[in-house]
């Protein structure tokens, strides 16, 4: 193929572009509150666009279409799960975020059981979230390889550097703004995209709802009931995806220190809470209408006789980079590069943000030194955690699915941290004993779930919290009974 000079130009604009932008936050940058917390100066709407960007990755943009290619809208039950996970959120966990000045959420553990709760619910945060990234970063590159013809990592580097150069200089408050800018232009690439690939069906939206509808490509619930294996094997029933959603999501967005610094940077409770439950909307539309770009996908390799190319992660940026036309596809391809960098930038800055705040400066580490220290060891240590997402991306290439492996990565582990938490919220009789069996028992149970295949990665987090609930409850008793 050609040299595509004007999309590269374009693409090359915006990658410099959003980098002097979010560097530009950096005269702002005096103090930890600052640099981790944007000062708790952004408005709720920006935190709200923010948190959607943060959720938004191109595992989002590739593999959502990707579901819709060889499944249905199914996947929507479980985005249902996640408006409930936010109404839970805002009832059981923000209120405790804002007692006194919380930085991030393993703080609360500290606070309720003790130091080694705080170390061993941040030391998972720290593993899973690299995990998670890593997995993310290298879809990147599934991206920048159709566009360069070249499926070296040298692209992601260029990508990740540029990134982190913004984040190392302005902190949460160049990692909000820069979100709210590329939240806008990748929804806009792909409404864009949406358009175009319309317009290549002969018919239009009825051609598609004729040959899709037969297929059941429009089916989204699937109420079936019934308490056997192929039942919770089956990932996307509405079961299934109200559970699994709910407590994916309450893990992600009540846990995670990557949302929850999010919600501690809002000026108060309330418009925490508000920015939270707004961004659903967001979320839900975006979804509805990458599966729906699948299903165009679907169509137009119908009508064309032709099988979509493997694997399917590729057909969506494959279709922009050699059917849209010089122009549109640089655009298109530079918002979906637009949500790996607002991602990773939060991944890095809330990365860094735990070592300093979780582990540096509770084990006494700067202890007498002034705040433009911690401020310049922060920086430091953001450049350090970009250095291991790039190679835990070097690893991941054989996942399969790039956005159910990264969601299967988030499942596995989250479940602990999310019965944990909701131990030390819904119960004052376990202790810290208790809840570190708990979390021992869930990381286990969940490791036996994922070997035997016992469960579609829906349920993961349902039994991982559920066990580690129950078994550090039961512990705490009694441990209690014991000592007494």
């Amino acid at each position: 193929m050609a040299p595509r000079y004007l999309d590269l130009g374009l693409i090359v604009l915006y990658l410099v572009g959003i980098t002097a932008f979010g560097a530009r936050f950096r005269h702002s940058q005096k103090s930890l509150k600052d640099y981790f917390l944007g000062g708790r100066s952004a408005a709720w709407w920006a935190i709200s666009l923010s948190i959607v960007a943060a959720e938004t990755s191109t595992l989002t943009i590739i593999g959502t279409p990707a579901l819709a290619l060889s499944g249905n809208l199914g996947f929507l039950q479980v985005v249902c799960g996640y408006l409930l996970a936010r109404i839970l959120i805002s009832i059981l966990f923000i209120p405790h975020y804002f007692r006194g000045e919380m930085f991030t959420a393993y703080e609360l553990m500290r606070r309720r059981f003790g130091e080694g709760t705080r170390r061993f619910t941040a030391s998972t945060f720290l593993v899973v979230r690299a995990l998670a990234e890593g997995v993310r970063v290298f879809a990147i590159s599934i991206v920048i390889s159709i566009v360069l013809g070249t499926g070296e990592v040298a692209s992601i580097v260029v990508i990740t550097l540029l990134t982190l150069f913004y984040t190392f200089e302005g902190g949460m408050t160049a990692v909000i703004w820069t979100d709210v800018v590329q939240m806008f232009l990748y929804l806009a690439g792909a409404l864009l995209s949406f358009w175009m690939i319309l317009e290549r069906i002969p018919g239009g939206w009825a051609e598609v709802v004729r040959l899709a509808e037969p297929a059941g490509k429009f089916q989204i619930f699937d109420f079936r009931f019934e308490l056997t294996r192929e039942f919770f094997a089956r990932p996307y029933s509405f079961w299934a995806g109200l559970a699994g959603g709910c407590f994916l999501a309450t893990g992600t967005h009540g846990t995670d220190q990557l949302i929850v610094q999010r919600l501690v940077s809002a000026r108060n409770e309330r418009e925490s809470k508000m920015a939270l439950v707004a961004s659903w909307g967001m979320v839900a539309f975006q979804f509805t209408l990458f599966l729906l770009i699948g299903i165009l996908l679907y169509v137009y390799h119908l009508k064309a006789g032709q099988e979509p190319p493997r694997p399917l992660d590729r057909v969506y940026p494959s279709f922009i980079w050699t059917h849209f036309p010089p122009g549109v596809a640089g655009i298109v391809i530079a918002a979906v590069l637009a949500a790996a960098m607002s991602n990773l930038s939060a991944a890095l800055n809330s990365l860094a943000s735990t070592t300093i705040l979780d582990f540096y400066k509770p084990l006494g580490g700067g202890r007498g030194r002034p705040e433009a220290y911690f401020l310049r060891l922060s920086r430091w240590v953001t450049v350090g955690w970009g250095v291991v997402l790039l190679g835990i991306a070097l690893v991941a290439r054989n996942w399969g699915s790039v956005l159910e492996a990264g969601l299967a990565v988030i499942s596995i582990t989250i479940g602990a941290l999310l019965g944990v938490f909701l131990l030390g919220i819904l119960t004052e009789r376990a202790n810290q004993p208790g809840a570190m069996a708990g979390m021992i028992a869930g990381f286990a149970a969940m490791g036996l779930v994922h070997l035997t295949r016992a469960a579609a990665w829906t349920w993961h987090v349902v039994i991982g919290a559920t066990v580690t609930f129950a078994v550090g409850y039961l512990a705490s008793v009694v441990l209690a009974g014991r000592r007494s």
